[in-house]
Protein backbone atom coordinates (compact mmCIF):
# COMPACT_ATOMS: atom_id res chain seq x y z
CA UNK A 1 0.00 0.00 0.00
CA UNK A 2 0.92 3.66 -0.95
CA UNK A 3 1.64 5.68 2.37
CA UNK A 4 1.99 9.38 2.30
CA UNK A 5 1.63 11.81 5.68
CA UNK A 6 0.74 15.58 6.05
CA UNK A 7 3.99 16.34 8.15
CA UNK A 8 2.06 20.01 9.67
CA UNK A 9 -0.92 17.74 10.21
CA UNK A 10 0.87 14.94 12.35
CA UNK A 11 2.52 17.33 14.47
CA UNK A 12 -0.71 19.54 15.06
CA UNK A 13 -2.17 16.39 15.96
CA UNK A 14 -0.21 14.88 18.16
CA UNK A 15 -1.71 17.18 20.97
CA UNK A 16 0.47 19.38 23.78
CA UNK A 17 3.14 18.58 25.21
CA UNK A 18 4.27 15.81 22.30
CA UNK A 19 6.99 18.00 21.12
CA UNK A 20 9.41 16.21 22.89
CA UNK A 21 8.58 12.69 22.47
CA UNK A 22 8.42 13.83 19.18
CA UNK A 23 12.08 15.12 18.99
CA UNK A 24 13.16 11.84 21.23
CA UNK A 25 11.23 9.59 18.56
CA UNK A 26 13.25 11.24 15.77
CA UNK A 27 16.70 10.72 17.41
CA UNK A 28 15.76 7.36 18.97
CA UNK A 29 14.61 6.06 15.28
CA UNK A 30 17.91 7.85 13.74
CA UNK A 31 20.31 6.42 15.93
CA UNK A 32 18.67 2.46 15.42
CA UNK A 33 19.23 3.18 11.68
CA UNK A 34 22.86 4.19 12.06
CA UNK A 35 23.53 1.22 14.30
CA UNK A 36 21.61 -1.14 11.97
CA UNK A 37 19.12 -2.67 15.10
CA UNK A 38 17.53 -5.38 13.98
CA UNK A 39 18.63 -5.37 10.57
CA UNK A 40 17.06 -1.51 9.49
CA UNK A 41 19.91 -0.31 7.07
CA UNK A 42 21.23 -3.95 6.15
CA UNK A 43 17.57 -5.69 5.61
CA UNK A 44 16.06 -2.39 4.58
CA UNK A 45 14.91 -1.75 1.14
CA UNK A 46 14.36 2.25 -0.01
CA UNK A 47 11.67 3.43 -1.60
CA UNK A 48 10.89 6.74 -3.76
CA UNK A 49 7.56 8.17 -2.91
CA UNK A 50 5.94 11.13 -3.78
CA UNK A 51 6.61 12.81 -0.39
CA UNK A 52 10.16 11.20 -0.04
CA UNK A 53 12.24 8.22 0.33
CA UNK A 54 10.62 5.40 2.83
CA UNK A 55 12.34 2.53 4.08
CA UNK A 56 10.69 -0.72 4.12
CA UNK A 57 11.61 -3.38 7.09
CA UNK A 58 10.50 -6.66 5.96
CA UNK A 59 9.16 -8.85 8.67
CA UNK A 60 7.18 -12.02 9.70
CA UNK A 61 3.47 -12.83 8.55
CA UNK A 62 2.04 -11.92 12.03
CA UNK A 63 4.23 -8.37 12.57
CA UNK A 64 3.71 -6.90 8.55
CA UNK A 65 6.85 -4.73 7.43
CA UNK A 66 7.47 -1.28 9.16
CA UNK A 67 7.85 1.49 7.09
CA UNK A 68 9.99 4.11 8.37
CA UNK A 69 10.01 7.70 6.26
CA UNK A 70 13.55 8.70 5.74
CA UNK A 71 15.05 12.32 5.07
CA UNK A 72 19.02 13.93 4.63
CA UNK A 73 21.15 13.21 7.82
CA UNK A 74 25.06 13.04 6.58
CA UNK A 75 26.72 13.85 9.71
CA UNK A 76 27.17 10.14 10.69
CA UNK A 77 24.41 8.18 8.44
CA UNK A 78 23.49 9.04 5.19
CA UNK A 79 19.72 8.94 6.23
CA UNK A 80 17.93 9.96 9.41
CA UNK A 81 14.28 9.83 10.51
CA UNK A 82 12.40 12.22 8.47
CA UNK A 83 9.23 11.99 10.25
CA UNK A 84 8.80 10.29 13.96
CA UNK A 85 6.40 7.60 13.26
CA UNK A 86 6.90 4.20 11.81
CA UNK A 87 4.30 3.02 9.87
CA UNK A 88 2.67 -1.04 9.57
CA UNK A 89 2.32 -1.63 6.01
CA UNK A 90 -0.46 -4.36 6.59
CA UNK A 91 -2.91 -1.88 7.89
CA UNK A 92 -1.38 1.55 7.24
CA UNK A 93 -0.86 1.93 11.05
CA UNK A 94 0.87 4.66 12.97
CA UNK A 95 3.33 4.43 15.51
CA UNK A 96 4.32 7.66 17.11
CA UNK A 97 5.67 7.07 20.57
CA UNK A 98 8.79 5.62 21.48
CA UNK A 99 6.99 3.03 23.38
CA UNK A 100 5.14 1.87 20.43
CA UNK A 101 8.58 2.15 18.31
CA UNK A 102 10.30 0.21 20.84
CA UNK A 103 7.42 -2.58 20.82
CA UNK A 104 7.48 -3.05 17.06
CA UNK A 105 11.18 -3.16 16.65
CA UNK A 106 11.52 -5.51 19.84
CA UNK A 107 8.77 -8.27 17.78
CA UNK A 108 12.01 -8.21 15.17
CA UNK A 109 14.59 -9.13 17.70
CA UNK A 110 16.40 -12.15 18.40
CA UNK A 111 14.90 -13.59 21.49
CA UNK A 112 17.83 -13.48 23.97
CA UNK A 113 18.01 -9.57 22.80
CA UNK A 114 14.11 -8.71 23.97
CA UNK A 115 15.43 -7.24 27.82
CA UNK A 116 17.54 -5.19 26.53
CA UNK A 117 14.84 -3.16 24.47
CA UNK A 118 12.53 -3.18 27.38
CA UNK A 119 14.97 -1.73 29.54
CA UNK A 120 16.00 0.35 26.69
CA UNK A 121 12.32 1.34 26.49
CA UNK A 122 12.00 2.67 30.08
CA UNK A 123 15.22 4.67 29.69
CA UNK A 124 13.66 6.69 26.99
CA UNK A 125 10.39 6.86 29.12
CA UNK A 126 12.91 8.08 31.96
CA UNK A 127 14.45 10.38 29.20
CA UNK A 128 11.38 11.89 28.22
CA UNK A 129 10.11 12.74 31.83
CA UNK A 130 13.75 14.50 32.31
CA UNK A 131 12.74 16.59 28.87
CA UNK A 132 9.59 17.28 29.88
CA UNK A 133 11.05 18.78 33.14
CA UNK A 134 13.51 20.53 31.69
CA UNK A 135 11.22 22.47 29.13
CA UNK A 136 8.70 23.44 32.38
CA UNK A 137 11.58 24.81 34.12
CA UNK A 138 13.77 26.70 31.41
CA UNK A 139 12.57 30.25 32.69
CA UNK A 140 13.31 29.30 36.70
CA UNK A 141 16.78 28.20 35.44
CA UNK A 142 17.47 31.66 33.52
CA UNK A 143 15.95 33.24 36.30
CA UNK A 144 18.65 31.28 38.93
CA UNK A 145 21.58 31.83 36.69
CA UNK A 146 20.86 35.56 35.86
CA UNK A 147 20.90 35.95 39.67
CA UNK A 148 23.86 34.06 40.83
CA UNK A 149 25.70 35.02 37.34
CA UNK A 150 25.14 37.69 35.76
CA UNK A 151 22.46 38.79 32.77
CA UNK A 152 25.20 38.53 30.32
CA UNK A 153 26.57 34.68 29.89
CA UNK A 154 29.62 36.01 27.97
CA UNK A 155 30.85 37.79 31.14
CA UNK A 156 30.63 34.56 33.08
CA UNK A 157 34.41 34.55 34.50
CA UNK A 158 36.56 32.26 36.00
CA UNK A 159 35.99 28.48 37.50
CA UNK A 160 32.79 29.64 39.68
CA UNK A 161 30.97 30.43 36.24
CA UNK A 162 32.10 26.72 34.89
CA UNK A 163 28.59 25.36 36.89
CA UNK A 164 25.99 27.81 35.05
CA UNK A 165 27.61 26.72 31.76
CA UNK A 166 27.67 22.79 32.76
CA UNK A 167 23.72 23.71 33.61
CA UNK A 168 22.66 25.05 29.75
CA UNK A 169 25.49 22.09 28.75
CA UNK A 170 23.43 19.28 31.04
CA UNK A 171 19.68 20.78 28.87
CA UNK A 172 21.29 19.73 25.68
CA UNK A 173 21.08 16.59 23.23
CA UNK A 174 24.10 14.43 23.21
CA UNK A 175 25.04 14.77 19.61
CA UNK A 176 24.66 10.61 18.76
CA UNK A 177 23.38 9.25 21.98
CA UNK A 178 19.70 10.39 21.57
CA UNK A 179 18.58 9.49 25.85
CA UNK A 180 21.82 11.19 26.94
CA UNK A 181 19.35 13.90 29.33
CA UNK A 182 17.79 10.64 31.30
CA UNK A 183 19.91 9.03 34.46
CA UNK A 184 17.95 5.78 35.46
CA UNK A 185 16.50 5.73 38.66
CA UNK A 186 16.45 9.29 39.43
CA UNK A 187 12.77 10.77 40.66
CA UNK A 188 12.55 14.74 39.83
CA UNK A 189 13.54 15.37 43.40
CA UNK A 190 16.45 14.12 43.19
CA UNK A 191 17.32 16.16 40.14
CA UNK A 192 16.16 18.97 41.13
CA UNK A 193 18.38 18.70 44.22
CA UNK A 194 21.92 17.63 42.82
CA UNK A 195 21.43 17.67 38.95
CA UNK A 196 23.67 20.38 36.97
CA UNK A 197 20.59 21.58 35.06
CA UNK A 198 19.20 22.81 37.92
CA UNK A 199 22.31 24.33 39.43
CA UNK A 200 21.62 23.76 43.26
CA UNK A 201 23.76 23.73 45.88
CA UNK A 202 24.52 20.55 48.66
CA UNK A 203 26.55 19.63 51.19
CA UNK A 204 28.44 16.17 51.10
CA UNK A 205 28.32 13.07 53.67
CA UNK A 206 31.40 11.66 55.07
CA UNK A 207 32.44 8.36 55.57
CA UNK A 208 35.21 7.18 58.08
CA UNK A 209 36.99 4.45 57.19
CA UNK A 210 39.76 2.39 59.05
CA UNK A 211 42.64 4.13 57.21
CA UNK A 212 44.66 0.83 55.97
CA UNK A 213 41.48 0.02 53.99
CA UNK A 214 42.12 2.94 52.21
CA UNK A 215 44.85 3.90 49.21
CA UNK A 216 46.30 7.08 48.73
CA UNK A 217 48.84 6.94 45.79
CA UNK A 218 52.40 7.84 46.28
CA UNK A 219 53.47 11.48 48.40
CA UNK A 220 49.87 12.64 47.62
CA UNK A 221 48.45 15.12 49.95
CA UNK A 222 44.33 15.57 50.42
CA UNK A 223 43.57 18.97 50.10
CA UNK A 224 43.64 21.09 52.74
CA UNK A 225 39.79 21.09 53.20
CA UNK A 226 39.39 17.99 53.85
CA UNK A 227 38.33 17.09 56.95
CA UNK A 228 39.33 14.92 59.91
CA UNK A 229 37.12 12.41 62.22
CA UNK A 230 37.28 14.96 64.68
CA UNK A 231 35.59 17.67 62.40
CA UNK A 232 33.11 14.95 61.48
CA UNK A 233 32.09 14.96 65.24
CA UNK A 234 34.04 11.20 65.21
CA UNK A 235 37.31 12.44 67.11
CA UNK A 236 37.68 8.65 68.38
CA UNK A 237 38.61 8.22 65.24
CA UNK A 238 41.11 10.38 64.31
CA UNK A 239 44.17 8.49 64.95
CA UNK A 240 42.68 4.75 62.88
CA UNK A 241 40.62 6.02 60.16
CA UNK A 242 40.36 8.80 57.31
CA UNK A 243 37.34 10.34 55.57
CA UNK A 244 36.48 9.95 52.51
CA UNK A 245 33.12 11.72 50.70
CA UNK A 246 30.03 10.46 49.41
CA UNK A 247 27.18 11.97 47.39
CA UNK A 248 24.04 11.96 48.84
CA UNK A 249 22.59 9.66 46.40
CA UNK A 250 25.20 6.79 46.71
CA UNK A 251 23.55 6.73 50.60
CA UNK A 252 21.56 4.01 51.91
CA UNK A 253 21.13 0.53 50.31
CA UNK A 254 24.27 1.24 47.35
CA UNK A 255 26.50 2.31 50.47
CA UNK A 256 25.35 -0.34 52.60
CA UNK A 257 26.27 -2.86 49.66
CA UNK A 258 29.37 -1.57 49.05
CA UNK A 259 30.80 -1.85 52.35
CA UNK A 260 29.22 -5.46 52.75
CA UNK A 261 31.13 -6.33 49.70
CA UNK A 262 34.40 -4.65 51.13
CA UNK A 263 34.40 -6.02 54.65
CA UNK A 264 34.51 -2.99 56.18
CA UNK A 265 31.09 -2.86 57.04
CA UNK A 266 31.25 -3.24 60.52
CA UNK A 267 34.27 -0.51 60.96
CA UNK A 268 32.85 2.27 58.88
CA UNK A 269 31.28 4.67 60.25
CA UNK A 270 28.95 6.98 58.38
CA UNK A 271 29.06 11.35 59.74
CA UNK A 272 25.65 12.57 60.71
CA UNK A 273 27.19 15.84 59.82
CA UNK A 274 27.24 16.90 56.13
CA UNK A 275 30.41 18.96 55.65
CA UNK A 276 31.52 20.98 52.56
CA UNK A 277 29.20 23.00 50.33
CA UNK A 278 29.29 21.83 46.22
CA UNK A 279 27.81 22.03 42.92
CA UNK A 280 27.50 19.37 40.61
CA UNK A 281 29.08 20.24 37.24
CA UNK A 282 28.08 18.48 33.52
CA UNK A 283 29.32 14.70 34.82
CA UNK A 284 27.30 15.07 37.82
CA UNK A 285 29.29 12.98 39.17
CA UNK A 286 31.84 15.55 39.92
CA UNK A 287 31.35 18.52 42.24
CA UNK A 288 32.75 22.05 42.08
CA UNK A 289 33.48 23.18 46.21
CA UNK A 290 31.11 26.75 46.51
CA UNK A 291 34.25 27.73 48.88
CA UNK A 292 37.31 26.40 46.20
CA UNK A 293 36.15 26.41 42.94
CA UNK A 294 39.21 25.11 41.41
CA UNK A 295 39.27 22.06 43.08
CA UNK A 296 36.11 19.66 42.29
CA UNK A 297 35.70 16.20 43.61
CA UNK A 298 34.38 13.03 41.27
CA UNK A 299 32.33 11.08 43.88
CA UNK A 300 30.90 7.61 42.54
CA UNK A 301 27.07 7.28 41.68
CA UNK A 302 24.75 4.49 42.02
CA UNK A 303 23.17 5.72 38.21
CA UNK A 304 24.01 5.17 34.80
CA UNK A 305 23.98 7.49 31.64
CA UNK A 306 24.58 7.08 28.19
CA UNK A 307 23.51 3.70 28.39
CA UNK A 308 22.32 1.41 30.93
CA UNK A 309 25.64 -0.15 31.04
CA UNK A 310 27.90 3.08 31.61
CA UNK A 311 27.39 3.37 35.17
CA UNK A 312 28.90 6.29 37.01
CA UNK A 313 30.65 4.47 39.67
CA UNK A 314 34.18 4.93 39.54
CA UNK A 315 36.57 1.94 39.45
CA UNK A 316 39.80 2.48 41.26
CA UNK A 317 41.78 1.05 37.69
CA UNK A 318 40.52 4.26 35.97
CA UNK A 319 42.20 6.77 39.00
CA UNK A 320 45.47 5.10 38.38
CA UNK A 321 45.12 5.47 34.37
CA UNK A 322 43.91 9.22 34.75
CA UNK A 323 47.26 9.87 36.61
CA UNK A 324 49.51 7.87 34.46
CA UNK A 325 47.87 9.67 31.24
CA UNK A 326 48.10 12.84 32.67
CA UNK A 327 51.76 12.25 33.37
CA UNK A 328 52.23 11.15 29.75
CA UNK A 329 50.75 14.38 28.26
CA UNK A 330 52.64 16.26 30.32
CA UNK A 331 55.76 14.65 28.79
CA UNK A 332 54.54 15.59 25.37
CA UNK A 333 54.15 18.94 26.06
CA UNK A 334 57.86 19.06 27.73
CA UNK A 335 59.01 18.46 24.03
CA UNK A 336 56.75 20.61 22.08
CA UNK A 337 56.72 23.82 23.87
CA UNK A 338 54.10 25.79 21.39
CA UNK A 339 51.91 23.99 23.45
CA UNK A 340 53.42 24.57 27.14
CA UNK A 341 51.05 28.00 27.58
CA UNK A 342 48.05 27.02 25.12
CA UNK A 343 47.35 23.62 26.31
CA UNK A 344 46.17 23.67 30.34
CA UNK A 345 45.93 19.80 31.95
CA UNK A 346 43.55 19.86 35.35
CA UNK A 347 45.94 18.23 37.86
CA UNK A 348 44.25 14.35 38.54
CA UNK A 349 47.18 12.97 40.32
CA UNK A 350 45.72 13.02 43.56
CA UNK A 351 42.77 10.90 44.86
CA UNK A 352 41.53 7.59 47.55
CA UNK A 353 39.59 4.49 47.49
CA UNK A 354 38.88 1.41 49.50
CA UNK A 355 38.73 -1.16 46.71
CA UNK A 356 35.57 -0.44 45.23
CA UNK A 357 33.57 1.28 42.93
CA UNK A 358 31.40 3.22 45.26
CA UNK A 359 33.86 3.99 48.03
CA UNK A 360 36.36 6.36 45.80
CA UNK A 361 37.16 10.26 45.29
CA UNK A 362 39.03 11.78 42.61
CA UNK A 363 40.60 15.45 43.83
CA UNK A 364 40.98 17.42 40.52
CA UNK A 365 42.96 20.88 40.41
CA UNK A 366 42.64 22.65 38.02
CA UNK A 367 45.28 25.37 37.30
CA UNK A 368 45.58 28.63 38.84
CA UNK A 369 45.56 32.21 37.30
CA UNK A 370 41.54 31.76 35.85
CA UNK A 371 39.83 34.26 37.50
CA UNK A 372 39.72 36.56 34.86
CA UNK A 373 39.15 34.39 31.57
CA UNK A 374 35.71 32.75 30.67
CA UNK A 375 36.31 28.70 30.96
CA UNK A 376 33.47 27.29 29.30
CA UNK A 377 33.08 23.49 28.81
CA UNK A 378 32.80 23.22 24.78
CA UNK A 379 29.57 20.77 25.37
CA UNK A 380 27.98 24.52 26.20
CA UNK A 381 28.82 26.04 23.14
CA UNK A 382 25.13 25.58 21.70
CA UNK A 383 23.65 25.88 25.05
CA UNK A 384 20.78 28.39 24.95
CA UNK A 385 21.68 31.13 27.21
CA UNK A 386 19.70 33.15 29.20
CA UNK A 387 17.84 35.39 26.49
CA UNK A 388 17.34 32.94 23.89
CA UNK A 389 20.81 32.74 22.14
CA UNK A 390 23.45 30.30 21.82
CA UNK A 391 26.27 30.10 24.44
CA UNK A 392 28.92 30.92 21.63
CA UNK A 393 27.08 33.72 20.46
CA UNK A 394 27.98 35.51 23.51
CA UNK A 395 31.07 34.21 23.45
CA UNK A 396 31.70 35.48 19.74
CA UNK A 397 30.52 38.92 21.02
CA UNK A 398 33.23 39.32 23.45
CA UNK A 399 35.88 38.08 22.21
CA UNK A 400 35.59 37.63 18.24
CA UNK A 401 33.87 40.75 17.18
CA UNK A 402 30.29 38.53 16.94
CA UNK A 403 31.66 35.82 14.30
CA UNK A 404 30.83 32.56 15.94
CA UNK A 405 32.69 30.62 12.97
CA UNK A 406 35.60 32.83 14.12
CA UNK A 407 35.28 31.38 17.51
CA UNK A 408 35.14 27.68 16.02
CA UNK A 409 38.11 28.14 13.55
CA UNK A 410 40.70 29.49 16.10
CA UNK A 411 39.59 26.09 18.66
CA UNK A 412 39.76 24.32 15.80
CA UNK A 413 43.15 25.15 14.61
CA UNK A 414 44.42 24.54 18.02
CA UNK A 415 42.42 21.12 18.89
CA UNK A 416 43.48 19.80 15.64
CA UNK A 417 47.46 20.91 16.22
CA UNK A 418 47.20 19.49 19.67
CA UNK A 419 45.17 16.50 18.60
CA UNK A 420 47.33 15.39 15.97
CA UNK A 421 50.88 16.15 17.35
CA UNK A 422 49.33 13.56 19.88
CA UNK A 423 48.91 10.88 17.20
CA UNK A 424 52.26 11.34 16.19
CA UNK A 425 52.96 10.08 19.69
CA UNK A 426 50.84 7.20 18.69
CA UNK A 427 48.46 9.33 21.52
CA UNK A 428 44.38 9.27 21.31
CA UNK A 429 42.33 10.77 23.81
CA UNK A 430 38.71 10.38 24.92
CA UNK A 431 38.67 14.11 24.97
CA UNK A 432 35.09 14.90 24.43
CA UNK A 433 32.99 17.65 24.58
CA UNK A 434 32.56 17.44 28.28
CA UNK A 435 36.50 17.08 29.08
CA UNK A 436 37.85 20.19 27.11
CA UNK A 437 36.71 23.56 28.26
CA UNK A 438 38.35 26.34 26.45
CA UNK A 439 39.81 29.56 28.30
CA UNK A 440 39.02 32.44 26.74
CA UNK A 441 40.44 35.93 27.94
CA UNK A 442 41.34 39.44 26.61
CA UNK A 443 45.30 39.92 25.99
CA UNK A 444 47.14 43.15 24.83
CA UNK A 445 48.10 41.54 21.82
CA UNK A 446 43.76 40.65 22.00
CA UNK A 447 42.06 37.29 22.47
CA UNK A 448 43.69 34.66 23.87
CA UNK A 449 42.73 30.98 23.66
CA UNK A 450 43.55 28.24 25.47
CA UNK A 451 42.03 24.59 26.04
CA UNK A 452 42.21 22.61 29.12
CA UNK A 453 41.29 19.13 29.35
CA UNK A 454 40.40 16.78 32.10
CA UNK A 455 39.60 12.71 32.25
CA UNK A 456 42.68 11.47 30.47
CA UNK A 457 42.09 7.54 31.96
CA UNK A 458 40.36 6.23 28.79
CA UNK A 459 43.22 7.14 25.78
CA UNK A 460 44.67 4.71 23.32
CA UNK A 461 48.08 4.19 22.89
CA UNK A 462 50.24 2.59 19.83
CA UNK A 463 53.05 0.83 22.03
CA UNK A 464 55.59 1.15 18.62
CA UNK A 465 55.03 4.68 17.97
CA UNK A 466 55.20 5.82 21.32
CA UNK A 467 58.51 4.49 21.72
CA UNK A 468 59.86 5.62 18.36
CA UNK A 469 58.95 8.92 19.53
CA UNK A 470 59.59 9.26 23.46
CA UNK A 471 62.30 7.07 23.51
CA UNK A 472 62.91 6.08 27.31
CA UNK A 473 60.84 8.44 28.53
CA UNK A 474 57.73 6.31 27.11
CA UNK A 475 55.57 4.79 29.67
CA UNK A 476 55.84 0.90 30.06
CA UNK A 477 52.64 -0.70 29.48
CA UNK A 478 52.00 -1.69 33.09
CA UNK A 479 51.96 1.89 34.61
CA UNK A 480 48.70 2.04 33.26
CA UNK A 481 46.13 -0.55 34.73
CA UNK A 482 43.81 -1.02 31.51
CA UNK A 483 45.39 -3.18 29.25
CA UNK A 484 42.81 -2.49 26.38
CA UNK A 485 44.90 1.38 26.08
CA UNK A 486 47.74 -0.57 24.59
CA UNK A 487 47.70 -1.65 21.01
CA UNK A 488 50.66 -2.46 18.21
CA UNK A 489 49.21 -0.64 15.41
CA UNK A 490 47.21 2.86 14.51
CA UNK A 491 43.75 1.43 14.34
CA UNK A 492 42.79 1.87 17.45
CA UNK A 493 44.15 5.43 18.06
CA UNK A 494 42.43 6.31 14.49
CA UNK A 495 39.43 5.23 15.26
CA UNK A 496 39.45 7.03 18.87
CA UNK A 497 40.31 10.30 16.71
CA UNK A 498 37.82 9.88 14.40
CA UNK A 499 34.74 9.37 16.64
CA UNK A 500 35.84 11.81 19.24
CA UNK A 501 38.06 14.43 18.06
CA UNK A 502 36.37 14.57 14.87
CA UNK A 503 33.00 14.19 15.26
CA UNK A 504 32.07 14.90 18.58
CA UNK A 505 34.55 17.80 18.94
CA UNK A 506 34.56 19.77 15.60
CA UNK A 507 31.52 17.84 13.23
CA UNK A 508 28.64 18.33 15.82
CA UNK A 509 30.04 22.01 16.00
CA UNK A 510 29.66 22.27 11.88
CA UNK A 511 26.01 20.44 11.63
CA UNK A 512 25.19 22.42 14.61
CA UNK A 513 25.87 25.73 13.75
CA UNK A 514 24.44 24.96 9.92
CA UNK A 515 20.91 24.05 12.01
CA UNK A 516 20.91 27.38 13.84
CA UNK A 517 21.72 29.32 10.79
CA UNK A 518 24.78 30.31 11.60
CA UNK A 519 26.59 29.34 8.20
CA UNK A 520 25.97 27.35 5.61
CA UNK A 521 26.88 23.40 5.95
CA UNK A 522 29.32 23.30 3.12
CA UNK A 523 31.36 26.44 4.37
CA UNK A 524 31.63 25.04 8.35
CA UNK A 525 32.95 21.69 6.69
CA UNK A 526 35.33 23.37 4.82
CA UNK A 527 36.11 25.02 7.99
CA UNK A 528 36.86 21.63 10.18
CA UNK A 529 38.40 19.95 6.37
CA UNK A 530 40.64 23.04 6.59
CA UNK A 531 41.79 23.37 9.54
CA UNK A 532 42.42 19.19 10.12
CA UNK A 533 44.57 19.01 7.22
CA UNK A 534 47.05 22.01 7.87
CA UNK A 535 47.34 19.81 10.91
CA UNK A 536 47.69 16.39 9.15
CA UNK A 537 50.35 18.14 6.49
CA UNK A 538 52.67 19.17 9.95
CA UNK A 539 53.14 15.45 10.76
CA UNK A 540 53.98 14.99 7.20
CA UNK A 541 52.63 12.65 4.63
CA UNK A 542 55.73 10.23 3.52
CA UNK A 543 54.11 7.06 3.70
CA UNK A 544 55.80 6.45 6.87
CA UNK A 545 54.62 9.60 8.44
CA UNK A 546 51.82 9.65 10.98
CA UNK A 547 49.99 12.37 8.90
CA UNK A 548 49.52 9.65 6.15
CA UNK A 549 47.61 7.48 7.88
CA UNK A 550 45.72 10.56 9.46
CA UNK A 551 44.74 11.48 5.47
CA UNK A 552 43.93 8.16 4.86
CA UNK A 553 41.61 7.24 7.31
CA UNK A 554 40.07 10.24 8.38
CA UNK A 555 40.57 12.88 5.50
CA UNK A 556 40.18 10.75 2.57
CA UNK A 557 38.22 7.71 3.70
CA UNK A 558 34.94 7.01 1.94
CA UNK A 559 33.33 5.44 5.19
CA UNK A 560 34.42 6.67 8.84
CA UNK A 561 34.04 4.72 12.29
CA UNK A 562 30.86 6.03 14.44
CA UNK A 563 30.33 4.71 18.21
CA UNK A 564 27.15 2.14 18.25
CA UNK A 565 26.20 3.61 21.61
CA UNK A 566 22.36 2.64 21.84
CA UNK A 567 23.81 -0.80 21.16
CA UNK A 568 26.90 -1.28 23.05
CA UNK A 569 25.38 0.36 26.32
CA UNK A 570 21.68 -1.01 26.33
CA UNK A 571 20.43 -2.87 23.62
CA UNK A 572 22.80 -5.78 23.50
CA UNK A 573 24.94 -7.20 26.09
CA UNK A 574 28.61 -7.32 25.62
CA UNK A 575 28.30 -11.03 24.59
CA UNK A 576 26.10 -9.98 22.04
CA UNK A 577 27.76 -6.92 20.66
CA UNK A 578 31.00 -8.12 21.25
CA UNK A 579 32.13 -4.73 22.87
CA UNK A 580 35.69 -5.59 24.72
CA UNK A 581 34.47 -1.48 25.84
CA UNK A 582 30.88 -0.05 25.24
CA UNK A 583 32.55 3.51 25.11
CA UNK A 584 34.82 2.31 22.13
CA UNK A 585 32.42 0.20 20.08
CA UNK A 586 32.14 1.44 16.24
CA UNK A 587 29.93 0.66 12.90
CA UNK A 588 30.49 3.14 10.15
CA UNK A 589 28.83 5.98 8.76
CA UNK A 590 29.63 8.37 5.74
CA UNK A 591 32.56 10.62 5.96
CA UNK A 592 30.90 14.27 5.62
CA UNK A 593 34.52 15.91 5.00
CA UNK A 594 34.69 14.51 1.72
CA UNK A 595 31.84 16.96 0.58
CA UNK A 596 34.45 19.96 0.38
CA UNK A 597 36.20 17.82 -1.93
CA UNK A 598 40.41 16.87 -1.44
CA UNK A 599 42.54 19.04 0.05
Amino acid sequence: MTVALDTATDQAGAGAGAAEEAGLLLRVLGALLREDVVGLRTRGTLLERPDGPWLRLPADAASGALLLPLGEDGYQSEYGARLPLLVRESDGARLTTVDEVLTALRALADPVDREGFDAYAEECRQTLATMRLHARTRDELEDELTIRHGVECGDWSGLDGGPAYDALAARLDHPVYPTARGRSGLDEAQLRAYAPEFRPDFALRWLALPRAAVTVPGEATLPACWPTPADLGLAHLDSSHLALPVHPLTLGDPLQGALRETGLESDAVLSERAVLDVVPTLSMRTVALDADPGLHLKLPLATATLGLRNRRTIKPPTLIDGAAGQRLLEAVIAREPRFRESVLLADESVYAHADHELLAVLCRRYPAGLDGSAVVPMAALLGRAPGGRLVIDHLADRFYGGDPLALLDACLALLFDWQTTLFGYGIALESHQQNISLVLDRTADGTRLRLLFKDNDGPRINTARLRDTLGDDAPRPEVFADPRIFAESDRPVLDLFATITVHLCAGSYAFGLAREGRAPLARVLDLVRDRLAEAVERLGTGPRDPGAALRSYVLDAPHLPIKAMVSAGSLLSKERSGAADINKHYTTGPNYLLRTGTS
